[in-house]
């Protein structure tokens, strides 16, 4: 089954049976739903709605299918066309609109497809209104618009331009520093969206472009999830370029990833940590990642004498932990920058900006820059459990072995050691626990997964 409704939208591969894969039938759907809430919610004949997608194969199928059915049901809309998933976050409010939905499945392969749905403010919806518009779908319970009130579209492809205003116009971001120091960058945007935005961007701050993947046909030349194993064509361009450093976006440009002038990578976990050592400097303040984010953004958060919380894993949550923490800056371990000086979405432009300055600043190497930082290492596995095992006595098993510790039961089980930590998950989809953990050596935290699998299967009788 590859269809995967949730709070923040739906997912799925194209083609095959309704309601088993994303299909025409299910994109229609779930358009309706989300549509028919949106005009319940704002009481308004005709709600405006920004539509944007990333450059998969599906995407102009797919947004054609969710801006006709909004128009409908009445509503207006703002067709953004080719745009980056922060991109349609910021046109949402700069359009005074009342939703927005963007069309990807962020790093997932070429395949699979997806709706995700905003508020008025460009936000991810919470819990509580995802489920509303589920109820709605699963219900059909949708009252479409007679022929003089049906809605219309008006095409706007300018928001990559004005996003990347938007992010030059921010007080930290100095784009006349970055082009003092001459940087050479080269850029994998994985044929998509990115391939638009970040040369764009790069060029404005005057970088030397070497692009890599950048046509944005949805041909994904490998896959799209920015990790090591995938960015070995990155890796030998930039020791060939000799450029300064490497990055690359996921197919949505919400992720950011950093490649040191050798070729070896920054750390997908370490994008977060050097945007906020940058910030932090500038405008001291607070900051939150979720759960299973390293250790190193609370290190460098204290040494600037700011607060660090964690939050539950999500998008959504790290944004009400952010607000409710007045937070300068937060976001995930995965490449996810959130700034809210210019939203509260993860925003692969802004992260690019402030890394830039950052380094102009600092005036050394990025592999100089990343041993500045606290050195952790983390491993990421999951422990399959059969269907009838009770995941929820299994975790409250694992706590109650570690009350001694400090245990963060918000969203599964992390227990914090003084030097290493680990964090505990249950899949929402399938009977598996999945397992992070960090130290100060691959190895340590290899052994500690390998040790956490060993005592949840002893608490499992099995």
């Amino acid at each position: 089954m590859t269809l995967i409704k949730s709070i923040s939208g739906i997912r799925g591969t194209i083609g095959g049976g309704v309601g088993n894969n994303l299909t025409p039938v299910d994109a229609v759907k779930f358009a309706s739903a989300y549509g028919s809430w949106l005009k319940k919610e704002t009481n308004k004949e005709h709600p405006i709605v920004v539509v944007g997608r990333d450059a998969r194969i599906s995407g102009s199928m797919i947004q054609q299918l969710v801006m006709n059915s909004l128009v409908g049901l009445g509503i207006h809309v703002v067709d953004l066309g080719l745009s980056t998933t922060p991109t349609v976050e910021v046109a949402v409010p700069l359009e005074n609109a009342d939703g927005g939905i963007i069309l990807t499945a962020s790093h997932n392969p070429k395949q699979w497809n997806a709706l995700k749905l905003l508020n008025n403010k460009g936000e991810f919806l919470n819990a509580e209104n995802g489920k509303k518009i589920l109820d709605i779908a699963e219900k059909d319970a949708y009252i479409f618009a007679e022929v003089d009130d049906l809605g219309s579209i008006t095409v706007n492809n300018t928001y990559i331009d004005k996003h990347i205003e938007e992010v030059l116009n921010l007080t930290l971001v100095n784009a006349d520093i970055v082009k003092e120091a001459g940087f050479k960058v080269v850029v994998d945007a994985v044929n998509s969206t990115g391939g638009i935005a970040i040369p764009k961007l790069l060029k404005k701050m005057g970088v030397d472009v070497v692009e890599l993947y950048c046509e944005p046909n949805g041909h994904f030349p490998h896959n799209p999830e920015p990790l090591k194993e995938h960015l070995t064509d990155l890796s030998e361009l930039v020791v060939k370029e000799k450029a300064d450093f490497g990055l690359t976006v996921d197919p949505d440009v919400d992720r950011l990833a950093f490649m040191s002038e050798d070729g070896e990578m920054f750390g997908e976990e370490y994008t977060l940590v050097a945007c906020a050592d940058f910030v932090l400097g500038k405008t001291p303040g607070n900051t939150v990642s979720n759960l299973s984010s390293s250790r190193a953004l609370r290190d460098v958060t204290q040494k600037h004498n700011g607060n660090y919380e964690a939050s539950a894993v999500g998008e959504v949550n790290v944004v009400e932990k952010m607000k409710a923490n007045k937070a300068v800056i937060g976001g995930e371990g995965n490449g996810g920058i959130i700034y809210p000086e210019l939203h509260y979405g993860r925003d692969s432009l802004v992260g690019v900006a402030l890394f830039l300055t950052h380094l102009a600043e600092k005036k050394c190497s990025v592999s100089e820059l990343r041993n500045s930082y606290p050195s952790y290492f983390m491993s990421k596995n999951k422990i399959q459990l059969t269907p009838d095992l009770d995941v929820d006595a299994i975790l409250d098993g694992f706590h109650k072995k570690h009350a001694s510790e400090e245990v963060s039961t918000v969203d599964g089980v992390k227990v914090d050691f003084a030097d290493r930590w680990v964090h505990l998950r249950k899949s929402n989809t399938e009977p598996i626990i999945r397992i992070y953990t960090e130290a100060f050596s691959q190895d340590k935290a290899d052994q500690l997964a390998q040790d956490t699998i060993s005592t949840l299967k002893e608490i499992a009788g099995i």
